[in-house]
């Protein structure tokens, strides 16, 4: 097997830092190693002021958005997130993403590019009407679908069984993120809006992990409620470009060195066996060099803040805390690793660490 099929990660996955600035129609430009992209993920979040996270994708319209800390419907606004652009994405003066003088950071994702993979009519599809769209190589899939309240099935398209999903009602309030992880049974699940930890719900993935084909859906309102607009996100492992696992804390400050195969650009973490373990967020872009610190978290509109949390390395990343959020002893944690690049290269030659 090859050490990886992705020798540039920012080809489909890139972070941008900017400060606001209050103007409309402002463009937004990536700078990605192997070419700028349009993203079909974007998730955008103020790192110096109290606001909710923005979640947009290219399957909705851009002005629509899913904030990760509430369970709120979606929400429309024109002068937010105005267009996906071949090279980055055009924000107006919406002060959550172009306040003035706050700082931002937006998170990408690559998609397809806008490009519909499939759509199903209900009558075509005895399961769930569906909007798919799938980028195999980068593992990446976002589904939107209309809940049926039956036990059913959306695909996924990723030809191999996602090791990371997150599903949103958008047409309703007080419906939260029902989330699952391949550290889960099938009769599990997590809330992305929620520091709880792991609990039983066998209604919302019908007590069924992820096929290769399809995600299965209970009758839980906050996966497949009948006739509402649903949002779904897949990720999978994909080999020197993105890993998503568990490690187990130890309660140290010479904590866990978990090994992914890459130096991580991006990072997210969660403790699954207790409750009050939130959902933090890092990247190599606000901590260039290590250790990286700086975090915000993913059920809460608190600005950034910094805690030492451990250091990026060429393999992997080792856990410098002995903070009960992220490395208790004992207990289990879930992460989400992407590439900044590769430990060994499509050819065979080794990568240097920061």
């Amino acid at each position: 097997m090859a050490y990886t099929t992705i020798d540039d990660p920012s080809a489909y996955f890139t972070t941008l830092l900017y400060t606001g600035n209050a103007t409309d129609d402002r463009n937004l430009t990536n700078s990605a190693n192997a070419g700028d992209f349009q993203p079909d993920l974007l998730w955008l979040k103020e790192r110096g002021s109290t606001s909710s996270h923005q979640l947009h994708d290219s399957i909705r319209e851009s002005s629509k958005a899913v904030m990760s800390d509430n369970n709120a419907a979606e929400d429309v606004d024109a002068n937010r997130v105005q267009a996906f652009q071949s090279n980055g994405f055009q924000v107006g003066t919406a002060s959550t993403v172009n306040q003035n003088t706050i700082t931002m950071v937006a998170w990408q994702w690559k998609g397809t590019g806008g490009t519909r993979t499939a759509f199903e009519s209900e009558a075509d599809n005895a399961n769930n009407e569906y909007d798919l769209h799938v980028n195999q190589a980068a593992g990446f899939s976002i589904n939107a679908y209309v809940g049926t309240g039956a036990n059913s099935t959306v695909p996924h398209g990723l030809g191999a069984a996602p090791d990371f999903v997150v599903t949103k009602q958008r047409s309703q309030g007080s419906r939260g993120w029902t989330t699952w992880t391949n550290a889960l049974a099938g009769t599990q699940a997590l809330d992305l809006n929620e520091t709880n930890g792991v609990y039983t719900s066998a209604t919302s993935w019908n007590s069924t992990v992820p096929s290769s084909s399809a995600i299965s859906l209970g009758t839980r309102v906050g996966t497949n409620e009948d006739g509402r607009n649903f949002i779904m996100y897949c990720f999978k492992s994909i080999q020197g470009y993105s890993k998503i696992s568990s490690y187990i804390g130890n309660g140290s400050t010479d904590g866990t060195f978990v090994y992914t195969g890459f130096k991580p650009g991006w990072l997210m973490v969660k403790g699954i066996s207790a409750n009050s373990r939130e959902w933090f967020l890092f990247d190599g872009k606000r901590d260039p060099i290590n250790p990286f610190a700086k975090y915000v978290k993913a059920e809460s509109t608190d600005a950034e803040a910094s805690s030492a949390f451990g250091d990026f390395l060429s393999n992997g990343f080792k856990v410098r805390s002995d903070g009960a959020s992220y490395n208790a002893s004992g207990q289990t944690f879930i992460y989400y690793a992407i590439a900044e690049h590769p430990f060994v290269s499509s050819e065979g030659v080794p990568v240097t660490a920061k």
